[in-house]
């Protein structure tokens, strides 16, 4: 089977040995995004700012890729404080509909540049 190296402008170039995701068949298995600007490649201040920006980063990989945020059947929420989880609740609902992927929520001690979230995903296009 092929694999092809996912890459779009608008989400953070890999600051790692690694792709921002990789197609293999129809499945894309999308890297962790942590909420920095693309542009500036800085992290944006505020966890519902931040949650915002993970969810941009990976649907601008998403459409690189030829899907959406919609084809994700699989999704990994890291949290550096749980505490958080209602608003990485309230936001996903502004991206997402019914049916929502499988999901898992993690609560770790430290994330890479300080970032309080970062997500990872498994997406399958038709």
């Amino acid at each position: 089977m092929s694999k092809t190296v996912i890459h779009s402008d608008k989400a953070p170039a890999a600051i790692g040995t690694y792709s921002q995701a990789i197609k293999a068949g129809n499945t894309v298995y999308m890297s962790g995004q942590i909420p920095l600007d693309p542009k500036t490649m800085e992290l944006v201040e505020g966890f519902e700012a931040q949650t915002v920006q993970v969810f941009e980063n990976l649907k601008a990989v998403a459409e690189a890729a030829g899907g959406s945020l919609k084809d994700i059947v699989k999704l990994n929420i890291f949290l550096t404080d749980l505490g958080n989880f209602a608003t990485v609740n309230e936001v996903m609902s502004r991206y997402f509909q019914q049916p929502y992927p499988a999901r898992a929520a993690i609560g770790i001690a430290a994330l890479p540049k300080a970032a309080q979230v970062e997500m990872d995903a498994i997406m399958v296009l038709e």
